[in-house]
């Protein structure tokens, strides 16, 4: 066999250095074979090695490269052939950083349905609210928000800050709002089990709250009170709600099978890793948003001055775009779109 070995080279070697690089992420635990398109994109290139190295082989060209490349073929069936038996178990940071935002990417339109629902839901209760203002008396779960106006509740706690008066009701609040949210995300995904629409009126509910609230201290010249009071924690809890939408959408379309000729229990078999995985991460997202809930947003001026707050924030949301965008991403899902 006649080959242009230097053209030859110049075109696979890209594929043989990307092989050899997803070999050493997974060797590592960066990556998973176990992630089906991910390991899909591995045997292509395993193949396409392999019949390279039969190609320079019939050439009885390049002994290095021949080395080379059946150094790179014995270690690639090494991985492929390991998967399944003998797979390593459980790795939290692998799942964390690769799993947790692949699984998320995977359900995005289920993400998109959640936001949209309490997006509609906010603006339904911002012109409730901004229509009646009387109706924060039925709108608001919460006492604190109806016995006081925003401005009241603002100077209480800024001539208050700091002072032992202030700190039982400071735990007080932050644990019946963490408790509350815990509740709602739980309730968020299991009434995905209602076919989905348990969990479309609560998104739709959440977000009615969430709009009042906002217009009520925006009307009452409060918004960099409201920013940074709700933006420390609630760029990670609202998030997690949203999250917990997904879930529970997913569980409500695998119910019903839509464009699924599968059977329940196939179904539901398919989704439950799924399921898993969101969940660990919503309880994540909300561990830390209740620390952060409980130690830094109930903190106001003059304590800690609230650009501190709104910029701490902001750069949560920063943040967990970008992990939730392209954390755990692989050559197969930048060349998917994925």
């Amino acid at each position: 066999m006649i080959i242009d070995l230097a053209k030859f080279v110049e075109k696979e070697r890209p594929y043989w250095d990307e092989f050899e690089r997803e070999l050493n992420r997974v060797s590592e635990g960066i990556t998973s074979l176990q992630d089906l398109k991910y390991s899909r994109r591995m045997l292509n290139l395993f193949q396409r090695t392999c019949a390279d190295l039969g190609r320079i082989g019939a050439a009885n060209a390049e002994p290095e490269l021949k080395t080379y490349l059946e150094a790179l073929v014995a270690r690639g069936y090494a991985e492929i052939h390991s998967v399944g038996a003998g797979a390593p178990g459980f790795r939290f940071w692998h799942w964390l950083l690769g799993t947790f935002p692949q699984t998320f990417r995977r359900h995005l339109w289920a993400f998109h349905a959640s936001w949209v629902l309490t997006v509609v839901g906010a603006v339904v209760g911002a012109v409730l609210m901004g229509a009646d203002p009387e109706s924060r008396e039925v709108l608001f779960p919460f006492s604190h928000l109806t016995e006081q106006t925003p401005s009241e509740r603002v100077a209480r706690e800024e001539k208050k800050e700091g002072s032992r008066e202030l700190e039982g009701y400071k735990a007080r609040f932050s644990t019946g709002l963490m408790a509350n949210n815990i509740k709602v995300s739980i309730n968020a995904v299991a009434l995905g089990l209602t076919y989905g629409l348990g969990t479309v009126v609560l998104l739709f509910y959440n977000g009615v709250i969430l709009g009042a609230v906002v217009l009520d201290y925006i009307r009452d010249g409060q918004l960099v009170f409201l920013l940074g009071w709700l933006l420390p924690h609630g760029s990670i809890e609202i998030p997690a709600i949203l999250l917990a939408g997904q879930g529970g959408i997913l569980i409500g379309r695998a119910l019903i099978g839509w464009r699924n000729r599968d059977g329940l229990r196939t179904r539901m078999r398919k989704i439950a890793p799924d399921i898993a995985t969101l969940v660990g991460g919503i309880a994540i997202m909300l561990v830390w948003a209740g620390i952060i809930e409980a130690f830094f947003s109930q903190y106001h001026a003059p304590v800690l001055p609230y650009w501190v707050k709104i910029t701490f924030g902001l750069s949560e949301i920063v943040f967990l775009y970008w992990f939730l965008t392209w954390c755990g991403r692989t050559k197969s899902d930048e060349e998917g779109g994925a």
